[in-house]
């Protein structure tokens, strides 16, 4: 089975976008081939170092979306001629003016964008350069003009919609490669995309413009994987930063937001299986058209071996506890609230330790430094006596170092497991502590309930006094914790392991080149994945005499979203009433129905993107 996997900004690349996942995919399914068509982001990135691949990829073929277009100097770039020009214009009309436009217009922006991808495979190489011309200036400017248009983009001025046309055109570039040759033109060692059993895409933006074009021009079936939504990137003003900061302003935020969502839309309606990485995620994606009936959540698969050497809580009262975080340092990992809310737990355990093990990401140095800052400030060096040298309960160190060697070394020794995001994809570092057999402490971001399940503790996020609490409740609890502790394992094993994963894209795989053969739409699934709570599976006596019936799962739909399983946990007889927020998630409040928590999603109109931290990279 011929399977073209679609990147961007990522594999082979040994930097990048979900680096990690494609290389497990394609070592893990040596059944298949692959061909990888990776689209880079930076000079840096497309001359640096690349993975190396197994034998079942048969080739990889590149091009770039940064620099200037191919086809040497301006005066050497030759747009259309007169007759064609008027089509281009009339293509390009459709498509800002979808994208500028307050309404969703599917129609519209898939007529303009296939017209353009007619006329770069009919002339190959004058896209790129009538896009950076004077006339497609002037048609965008006469689209954010127009009386139906977005009240962000009415004032643009020139210097944003060029700044917004050099994003279009490094955006749209795909649909000029020599990728699309007909079966029957392709060549025998380089066969191109209109040979492909199916395409596999990473990701909703520019990478997924290949797919679309060999779905419609030979009929090659499209799945489109996203762990990462990019469009909730782009509100979160990810894309935003890398557009020149003189070219930042609102209107250029507003149109770059609007073609995402665009072009998102586009991917959805035409792929025939959409798999969301959590289910936050797919939330995403159905506020931005997707089918709920095409999309199946497939969980990040993550390696379990180095993490099946670390001990589990033994239930045992420990003398010297120690609160462990792990996590790049930047603004979205909130350390400043769980700095603040260390100083609360320190004033009733004074015993208590914290180490932040600082793990590979988009760190910010600036930021970094003010939380050692801080922590010098809240926590002064302490000495038992005048003899002995004072230390601090605060350790700042990485992986890799003498005191944490590998990610696994950090969890051992800890007695509980701290997260205090406040924006947060797919909490990795919260799947490798339940690897561990550790108890954790999480604030409500992106996808944390979700993996949490009933198997840890959730508080709102930026309350640094709830999240002291909550370490304070499982600190002084060691059964409890024991108890989360195994229940979190079992999950995290029965969910979130790489066979999980490749299981999964190995029967959708076959399940649609049966599909195309022949010649039916797909079935929609029918099962109810975990039905039952991960902590109810685990022997022993606590886990019967806690154990309660489980709601049966909804049938209106079946392929309603995998949520978290609701766990019913009636509290021990003897123990202290705590407050709803400190529950483990999904445990029920007394007098009231359980309801899960999800966070809100925004409207998908193109609004100019809010200043905010990046959502961190999916390395699954």
């Amino acid at each position: 089975m011929r399977i073209a996997l679609l990147t961007e900004g990522g594999f082979p690349y040994v930097r990048g976008e979900s680096v990690h996942w494609c290389e497990q995919l394609v070592h893990g399914l040596a059944g298949h081939e692959f061909t990888v068509y990776a689209l880079s982001r930076s000079r840096r990135q497309a001359e640096g170092e690349r993975l190396a691949l197994p034998p079942q990829v048969r080739g990889v073929r590149t091009a770039r979306l940064w620099g200037p277009p191919d086809g040497g100097g301006p005066g050497e770039r030759r747009g259309y001629g007169r007759r064609v020009r008027a089509q281009f214009e009339e293509h390009l009309a459709e498509l800002t003016g979808a994208v500028c436009a307050e309404a969703p217009q599917a129609d519209r922006f898939a007529n303009g964008l296939h017209g353009l991808a007619d006329l770069a495979g009919t002339e190959p190489g004058r896209l790129s350069a009538a896009l950076c011309s004077e006339r497609a200036l002037r048609v965008l400017e006469a689209a954010c003009r127009a009386p139906e248009a977005l009240r962000a983009v009415r004032s643009a001025t020139v210097a944003d919609l060029l700044a917004v046309m050099e994003r279009l055109e490094r955006a749209l570039r795909p649909l000029s490669l020599d990728w699309y040759a007909a079966p029957a033109d392709a060549d025998e060692s380089d066969p191109g995309l209109s040979t492909a059993d199916l395409c596999h895409a990473v990701g909703g933006g520019p990478g997924v413009l290949p797919g679309l074009l060999a779905r419609r021009r030979f009929g090659v079936p499209l799945l489109l994987t996203e762990y990462g939504v990019r469009v909730r990137e782009q509100y979160l003003g990810g894309a935003a930063r890398a557009v020149a900061p003189a070219a930042a302003a609102a209107p250029v935020r507003a149109l770059l937001a609007s073609f995402q969502t665009r072009l998102a839309g586009e991917a959805y309606r035409c792929a025939e299986i959409i798999t969301p990485g959590n289910a936050h995620a797919r939330r995403w994606q159905e506020r931005c058209g997707a089918d709920r009936d095409r999309q199946r959540t497939v969980y990040p698969g993550m390696d379990a071996h180095p993490f099946a050497a670390v001990d589990e809580d033994d239930g045992a009262p420990d003398p010297d506890p120690t609160l462990v975080w792990t996590g790049p340092l930047a603004p979205a990992k909130d350390l400043v609230a769980l700095l603040h809310a260390f100083a609360e737990v320190r004033r009733a355990e004074p015993r208590a330790r914290l180490l932040l093990v600082e793990t590979g990401g988009r760190a910010d140095e600036g930021y970094a430094a003010h939380c050692r800052a801080l922590a010098a400030q809240l926590f002064p060096d302490e000495a038992a006596d005048p003899r002995s040298v004072g230390t601090n309960p605060v350790t700042f160190t990485e992986v890799g170092s003498p005191a944490v060697p590998w990610p696994a070394d950090a969890y051992a020794g800890a007695t509980v497991v701290v997260l205090s995001s406040v924006v947060e994809g797919f909490p990795v570092s919260l799947v490798e502590a339940m690897f561990s057999g550790r108890a954790t402490v999480s604030t409500d971001a992106g996808a944390v309930c979700e993996v949490i399940g009933g198997t840890g503790l959730v508080v709102p996020p930026r309350n640094p006094r709830a999240l002291a609490e909550a370490c304070l409740q499982l600190l002084r609890d060691p059964a409890r914790r024991a108890r989360l502790g195994a229940a979190a394992r079992a999950r995290a094993l029965e969910l979130f392991t790489v066979e999980q994963n490749l299981q999964a894209f190995h029967g959708m795989y076959l399940e649609l080149i049966a599909g195309r053969r022949a010649g039916e739409p797909l079935a929609a699934p029918s099962a109810h994945p975990f039905g039952r709570t991960a902590e109810g599976q685990v022997p022993g006596r606590w886990a019967a005499a806690r154990r309660a019936p489980v709601r049966p799962a909804p049938t209106a739909s079946p392929t309603s979203p995998a949520h978290a399983p609701a766990h019913a946990q009636a509290q021990p007889q003897g123990q202290a009433q705590v407050p709803s927020w400190a529950r483990a998630a999904g445990e029920p409040v007394p007098g009231r129905e359980p309801v899960p928590e999800r966070e809100p999603v925004p409207a998908c109109a193109p609004v100019p993107a809010v200043a905010g931290a990046a959502e961190p990279e999916n390395r699954g």
